[in-house]
């Protein structure tokens, strides 16, 4: 990748003014406009040209924000997984039924997974898996804020209180994960099942993924 063209130090900070580089607006309008860009021709063919356009800021003023366009890639990553992620949290949030949480969460997940905007994404990740590794795997870390993190401390309360018994939280929660998600995202990856399958059926897929999982997990009455 080329050098960042230089950036002029921007003058000290006015009152009500963020310092360079610090205006989450205006990071999250350049991370918008790379979303779009990247969305649209994927990974290798967008040009920070196309970004700044679509962004509507000069390229001095992305570099100040981002290394480049490998940094923008990465943080925009970075920001969707933890939006997707703390949106689980809110449908999990005030939860204390086992079966009904697990129904939420995966019902809410397998709909937000098999859009058109969030296949194209992971098409887009898949395809600089070798170039970032690191990106990738923070994805389904347990040290960061995932999707699946979010299910482990779920079910980690349940067996707190008594609910649920399970031994190795992290297995119970990528089993159901699959179960509930895998078919429907696979096939949408793929290209097998042109659009994202209506709100019912996913929630009839999700039904039984809870039964299966609740069937192995769920504690039997003494």
């Amino acid at each position: 990748m080329s050098e960042k063209p230089y950036v002029a130090c921007e003058t000290p900070v006015q009152s009500g003014r963020f310092a360079a580089g610090e205006d989450p607006a205006k990071r999250e309008q350049i991370l918008d406009g790379a979303k779009r860009v990247f969305m649209t021709v994927g990974f290798d063919a967008a040009s920070m040209n196309d970004i700044t356009r679509e962004a509507g800021v000069s390229k001095g003023t992305i570099y100040v924000y981002f290394d480049g366009k490998d940094d923008l890639f990465r943080a925009l990553m970075e920001r969707e997984r933890g939006n997707i992620a703390r949106s689980m949290q809110d449908v999990l949030d005030g939860q204390t039924d086992a079966a009904e949480g697990l129904q939420r969460f995966a019902s809410a997940f397998a709909a937000h997974i098999t859009r058109d905007e969030t296949v194209s994404a992971m098409r887009t990740m898949i395809g600089v898996v070798n170039r970032m590794p690191k990106l990738s795997k923070r994805f389904f870390n347990a040290d960061s804020l995932n999707v699946r993190s979010v299910l482990e401390d779920f079910i980690s309360r349940q067996v707190a209180e008594d609910r649920l018994a399970v031994d190795d939280v992290s297995m119970a929660a990528r089993q159901f994960i699959d179960l509930a998600t895998g078919t429907f995202f696979k096939l949408r990856l793929f290209g097998d099942m042109s659009e994202a399958p209506d709100q019912q059926e996913i929630d009839s897929v999700v039904s039984a993924a809870v039964r299966v999982f609740m069937a192995a997990y769920g504690k039997k009455s003494q």
